[in-house]
C-alpha cells in the first residue's frame, strides 16, 4: 500500500515539473490513413449524388433553365434528400454490430465498399435516357440510395475507429526536440490531430461536386454518376493492396449485452451505476462477467451519448447545403455556373482551414494557456452554423426584394412570369464556408468524443450513435419539407438560425463541466492494483486500491 502511495506522489511531482512544458502532437505515420481511401470514396460518392440529386428529382427533363430528370418538385426532392442523409446516418448502427460481432472493422469496410459500388452502378444504369423513358428513374434511384446508405454505414462507423486504433500510446511523455527544447507529447492532442487529418483526407473526395456538377450540366446525369462508379473500382484495388498495413483484430463479440445489463442494474438502483461494480455485487453473492474498468468505460460512453443529444439540430442546418441552398442558387444569377456547384465551397474551406488550425490557431491557443477543449469546440461549431443560416436568410430576403414574384408567385401579373435573377450566386460562398468551418469544430470534436469516451469493444457502436444523430436530424428535416418552398423558406432559415444559436447556449451550459473532466475521462490506468476513478460530480482524480 505504501509503495502505491509513493508511486502516486511521484506522478504528482512529475506533473508539477512538466507543468511549464509545451504540449505537442506525437509522430503520426501516414500509413494509418490508407484505409481512409474507402471513406474518401464514400465522400466522393455522397457529394456526387447529393449535389445533382436536387436537380435530378426536382426539375423535369424538358426544363429549359436547369438540368432535370424526374420533375417531382422541390418539396419531394428535399424530402428524398433528407431521407438519403438520414439513412446514411442510421445504417451505421447495424453495420457497427456486424463489425463488432461478425466481420471485424476492416472486412466490414470492404463489404461497405462493395455495397456502395453496386448502388452507384444501379443509379448509373437507371439514369440513362432509355431507362428514364421507361420509368426506371425513381425505383432505380431509391434502390441505389438504400445500397449506398448501407455502404456508407459500414464505412463511416469503422474507418475512423480503425485509424485511431493504430495509435497505441496512451501516456504523456517528455521528448527533446532537435533544437534542445523539451516538450510533452500529449496523446489527447495526437488523437485530435489524427481525426483532423483523417477529416482532411476524406474531404478531398467531397470536391467531386465540381466535376459532377459540370458534367451534369454539359453532358447528362448518367455521365455524372459514372464518375463515382469508376472511383469505387480504384478504392477496391487500393484496399485489397493495403490490408496488410493494419493491425486488425478479429471480431470478439460486442459488449452491448454487458452494457445493457449494467444499465439495467443502474436503473434498478436509482440510476447509480456504482451498484453494478463487481466489488459491490460480490457482497451480495452475484458474480458478473465484467470488471471495474468496463463500468468506468461505460460511464464515459454515457457522457458522450448525452453530449450527442443536441446534434440533430446541427444536422438540419448542415443538410441545407445539399437541398434548399441548391434550390436557392437556382433563383440567383448563376453566371453560367451549375446551380449545385457552390457546394464545393464546403470541402474547400475544410481543406484550407484544417492545416491552418493545426499549425497556427491551436498551437497559439496552447502557447497562451487557452484551453479549447471538445465541449467548447462543439459550442463554437454550433454558433458558426447559426451564423451560416442567418446569412442564408439574409440572401433569401435579398432575392425576394429583387424578385417580388418569387416571394408571392400567386400575385397578379406573376403567373408564368420569369423570376428576376439579380443577386449573384457567389454570395452563397460565405454561407457554405461558415458551414464548413462549423464542421471542423462540431463534427470533428463529436467524432473525437465518440472514440475517446467509448470502451474499446464498443467504439464502432458509440461512433454509430454519434452518426445516428444525423438520422434524427434528417427525420426532423423531412418534417420541414412542406415549408421548403417560397416564401416559407425564409422563415425556415430564420428559425433554424435562432434555434441553432439557442442550442449552442444550452449545450454549453449543460456540458461545460465535462471540459474540466476531459483528461480524467480519457485516462484509465493499466497498472495492476491501481484504478483511476472519476465521477461526473467530482472531477478530482482519486487513485484508490481495487
Amino acid at each position: 500500500m505504501s509503495e502505491k502511495i509513493v508511486e502516486c506522489e511521484s506522478l504528482e511531482l512529475a506533473e508539477t515539473e512538466h507543468a511549464g512544458l509545451r504540449h505537442v502532437c506525437d509522430d503520426i505515420s501516414l500509413d494509418i490513413f490508407l484505409v481512409a481511401i474507402a471513406e474518401l470514396s464514400e465522400r466522393f460518392t455522397y457529394r456526387a449524388l447529393t449535389a445533382p440529386m436536387q436537380n435530378y428529382i426536382q426539375n423535369a427533363r424538358d426544363d429549359q433553365l436547369h438540368p432535370g430528370a424526374l420533375g417531382m418538385g422541390q418539396e419531394v426532392a428535399t424530402g428524398i434528400n433528407y431521407f438519403f442523409v438520414g439513412w446514411c446516418y442510421l445504417s451505421p448502427i447495424f453495420m457497427a454490430i456486424v463489425a463488432d460481432s461478425f466481420l471485424g472493422r476492416f472486412n466490414t469496410i470492404m463489404l461497405g465498399t462493395g455495397l456502395s459500388a453496386c448502388g452507384v452502378l444501379i443509379l448509373f444504369v437507371t439514369s440513362l435516357p432509355a431507362s428514364l423513358e421507361h420509368g426506371a428513374g425513381l425505383p432505380g434511384l431509391m434502390a441505389s440510395l438504400v445500397l449506398v446508405g448501407l455502404g456508407t454505414g459500414a464505412i463511416k462507423s469503422n474507418v475512423a475507429p480503425l485509424i485511431a486504433e493504430q495509435y497505441n500510446s496512451l501516456e504523456t511523455r517528455v521528448k527533446t526536440l532537435a533544437n534542445g527544447e523539451k516538450v510533452l507529447v500529449d496523446p489527447n492532442i495526437t488523437i485530435q490531430t489524427i481525426y483532423a487529418r483523417y477529416y482532411w483526407v476524406i474531404n478531398l473526395g467531397a470536391l467531386s461536386v465540381i466535376p459532377v456538377s459540370e458534367i451534369e450540366l454539359k453532358v447528362d446525369f448518367w455521365a455524372a454518376f459514372l464518375l463515382p462508379l469508376c472511383f469505387w473500382a480504384f478504392a477496391i484495388v487500393a484496399l485489397l493492396a493495403g490490408r496488410t498495413c493494419y493491425a486488425v483484430q478479429p471480431p470478439h463479440g460486442s459488449d452491448i449485452a454487458k452494457a445493457m445489463h449494467i444499465l439495467w442494474i443502474g436503473i434498478k438502483n436509482g440510476g447509480n451505476l456504482e451498484a453494478a461494480r463487481p466489488s459491490a455485487l460480490e457482497k451480495t453473492g452475484v458474480l458478473v462477467t465484467w470488471d471495474e474498468i468496463f463500468v468506468d468505460e461505460l460511464k464515459r460512453a454515457l457522457v458522450a451519448c448525452r453530449v450527442f443529444l443536441m446534434f440533430p439540430i446541427y444536422w438540419i442546418c448542415n443538410g441545407q447545403s445539399s437541398n434548399n441552398l441548391v434550390s436557392q442558387a437556382s433563383s440567383m444569377n448563376t453566371h453560367g455556373i451549375p446551380n449545385d456547384m457552390m457546394g464545393f465551397c464546403n470541402p474547400a474551406i475544410i481543406l484550407i482551414a484544417i492545416p491552418l488550425f493545426e499549425y497556427t490557431l491551436y498551437p497559439a491557443l496552447r502557447r497562451f494557456d487557452i484551453e479549447f477543449k471538445p465541449i467548447t469546440r462543439i459550442t463554437t461549431g454550433f454558433i458558426v452554423a447559426a451564423s451560416s443560416m442567418a446569412l442564408a436568410a439574409g440572401l433569401q430576403e435579398l432575392i425576394y426584394e429583387t424578385s417580388p414574384c418569387q416571394r408571392n408567385p400567386t400575385a397578379d401579373g406573376c403567373h408564368g412570369a420569369t423570376p428576376t435573377r439579380k443577386i449573384s450566386m457567389l454570395w452563397q460562398i460565405p454561407v457554405y464556408s461558415l458551414m464548413g468551418v462549423s464542421e471542423i469544430f462540431a463534427m470533428l470534436s463529436g467524432m473525437e468524443y465518440a472514440y475517446t469516451k467509448a470502451p474499446q469493444s464498443m467504439r464502432s457502436i458509440i461512433m454509430s450513435f454519434f452518426l445516428l444523430t444525423g438520422a434524427v436530424g434528417s427525420s426532423l428535416g423531412i418534417s420541414l419539407s412542406p415549408v421548403s418552398v417560397d416564401p416559407k423558406i425564409l422563415v425556415e432559415y430564420v428559425l433554424l438560425s435562432a434555434t441553432m444559436l439557442a442550442t449552442a447556449l444550452v449545450f454549453f451550459l449543460c456540458f461545460r463541466k465535462y471540459n474540466r473532466m476531459e483528461e480524467t475521462m480519457n485516462m484509465l490506468a493499466k497498472e495492476d492494483g491501481l484504478r483511476v476513478s472519476w465521477d461526473t460530480d467530482d472531477v478530482t482524480n482519486r487513485v484508490k486500491e481495487q
